[in-house]
C-alpha cells in the first residue's frame, strides 16, 4: 500500500460519494449479479506530522459497473471502452477543464501489453510495456524517450495471488533502486471487483494484489549495491461486514503514522 499510490496513479495514467452504509454489506460472492465498488478514497499523508497532508479521491461507474470517471485534486478522468468491453482510451483534465493528455491502451491475445501517455508537446510521451508469467504481469518498463535510453523498471514476485516483493529501478540522471517486501491478511482488498486491465495499469502490488498487506519492509540500493532497510510499516486494518478494509492505518516502526486511508463503496 504504497504511501504515493493515488497521486502516482493520477500523474501515470486520477478518483460519488454513497450514501450506502459500508456496515451493511454481505459478501457478494457472484460479481456478474452485485459487485461492491470501490467509490471514494481519503487519504492522510504523515510526511509532516505537524501538518498532514490529505487528498480525496472519487470514483463513478456506468450501468455496466465500470469505471467512468475519476476525480482528485480538482482533476479528472474519463475513461473509454472497445466493443469487447476493454478498458481503450482514458482523457485526463486538468482543474480548469482542459485536456493534458490521454491514454491508449494496447492488447495482444487478451492481455494489456502496454499503455501509451499522448501529450501535445510529444517531449512528455512515455509507454509502459508489461511482461506476464502464467497471466500474472511480472514487469513493466517506462519509457520517455523513444529509444527508450533511460527506462524505469518494475518487477514483481509472488506468493500465490500476492506480490511479495516489487523492485523498483529508475532510470535517468539520477537512477535509484528500492525494494518492497509485503506480508498479507487473508481479506479482500478494495479494489476486488475493479477491472482487471485498470489494476494492470495503475500498477504496484496493491492493485496487482488479491489481499491487503500487513506489513511493509521498504529497502534502498546503496553505493555498493547491498539492500539497506529504512522503513518498517506496519498496518492497522478495520474491515465492514463484507470484509473489506474501510480504514487503514500505516505506523512506523516506532509508533508514529506513516499513512491512513479511508475506503467508501457503492453496491451495483
Amino acid at each position: 500500500m504504497k504511501k504515493y499510490f493515488f497521486l502516482s496513479l493520477m500523474s501515470s495514467v486520477v478518483f460519488f460519494n454513497s450514501c450506502n452504509s459500508t456496515d451493511e454489506y454481505e459478501l457478494i460472492t457472484d460479481p456478474v449479479q452485485q459487485r461492491i465498488l470501490l467509490s471514494k478514497v481519503t487519504t492522510v499523508y504523515y510526511d509532516n506530522p505537524s501538518n498532514p497532508q490529505t487528498t480525496v479521491s472519487t470514483l463513478e461507474y456506468n450501468n455496466q459497473g465500470d469505471l467512468s470517471k475519476m476525480k482528485s485534486e480538482g482533476r479528472t478522468s474519463i475513461f473509454e471502452y472497445d466493443t469487447n468491453g476493454k478498458p481503450s482510451k482514458i482523457n485526463y483534465y486538468n482543474s480548469a477543464g482542459t485536456l493534458e493528455y490521454y491514454l491508449l491502451y494496447t492488447y495482444a491475445n487478451n492481455e494489456l501489453q502496454n499503455t501509451k501517455a499522448i501529450y501535445s508537446n510529444p517531449d512528455f510521451n512515455r509507454t509502459i510495456t508489461y511482461t506476464y508469467n502464467n497471466g500474472k504481469v511480472v514487469t513493466s518498463t517506462q519509457c520517455q524517450s523513444a529509444n527508450c535510453s533511460n527506462p524505469s523498471l518494475s518487477s514483481y514476485t509472488y506468493n500465490g495471488d500476492n506480490i511479495t516483493v516489487e523492485t523498483s529501478e529508475i532510470g535517468g540522471t539520477f537512477p535509484s533502486s528500492t525494494k518492497h517486501e509485503y506480508l498479507y491478511d487473508n481479506q479482500l482488498n478494495p479494489y476486488t471487483f475493479t477491472n482487471k486491465y485498470f489494476r494492470i495499469m495503475m500498477g504496484g502490488a496493491y492493485a496487482l494484489s488479491k489481499n491487503n498487506y500487513a506489513s511493509e519492509r521498504i529497502s534502498f540500493k546503496d553505493s555498493a549495491g547491498n539492500w539497506v532497510q529504512n522503513q518498517n510499516i506496519i498496518y492497522e486494518i478495520q474491515y465492514n461486514s463484507a470484509q473489506l478494509p474501510v480504514q487503514v492505518i500505516g505506523k512506523a516502526a516506532n509508533g508514529s503514522n506513516y499513512v491512513k486511508y479511508n475506503y467508501e463503496y457503492i453496491l451495483q
